[in-house]
């Protein structure tokens, strides 16, 4: 077999994440896929106004909170938001055949069936952390609060109610949904799978660029 072009290997490496299992319904699938969108505008939004300095956030520039002082914010930023994007890209172990087989380049595990619990309590955990943490923050902007609920400073962007917290608003907003989406993903993995065999995924597991 002729060695894959690394095109071809990015092809390979993306059927192998976000192929779905058989077995698998039309709603989860439909949500592991938008789940990375909840969380690629406001990772956009933070990348284009702070790493790159874009006027996005009407000239006020929030201060450097708990970021550690040797770390430049910018460089912060690109990595919590590639962080969040590859958290988000998750989802798709709870409709893929990785999800329930573990695929071949994992020591020792390879082949063998993902334990149930092993899915669902990381992804249940983090549904309810997301949950709660980004409703809280829905409720506190719409207030103009921070998350301490006192009164949001005037160099936070929400406070200009200009185009810029809308943007900033837009970003954020689809953030909100996150949690649930994952939330329904993990009770349907766990009523998909639970008393029952994986099923093989070889297939889909061997589609990864050797």
């Amino acid at each position: 077999m002729s060695e894959l072009t690394p095109s071809g290997r990015l092809r390979a490496a993306w059927a192998a994440i976000h192929t779905p299992a058989a077995g698998v319904p039309r709603g989860a699938r439909l949500a592991a896929a938008v789940i990375p969108f909840t969380v690629l505008p406001a990772s956009i939004w933070r990348i284009a106004g702070i790493t790159f300095h874009l006027p996005l956030d009407g000239g006020l520039h929030p201060g450097h909170g708990q970021v550690p002082v040797w770390l430049p914010m910018e460089v912060y930023v690109l990595l919590i938001s590639v962080l969040s994007e590859v958290l988000a890209l998750l989802a798709f172990g709870l409709t893929a055949g990785w999800g329930e087989v573990w695929p071949r380049w994992i020591p020792r595990l390879r082949g063998r069936p993902v334990p149930v619990l092993a899915a669902v309590i990381p992804a249940g955990l983090g549904a309810t952390i997301l949950t709660a943490m980004w409703s809280w923050a829905a409720v506190t902007a719409a207030f103009g609060r921070t998350a301490e609920w006192r009164p949001l400073p005037p160099d936070n962007p929400m406070t200009l109610h200009d185009w810029h917290s809308a943007l900033l608003t837009v970003a954020y907003a689809p953030l909100v949904l996150w949690g649930p989406l994952l939330g329904w993903l993990t009770v349907a993995y766990w009523r998909r799978r639970a008393g029952h065999a994986p099923r093989p995924a070889v297939a889909v597991a061997d589609m990864a660029p050797r």
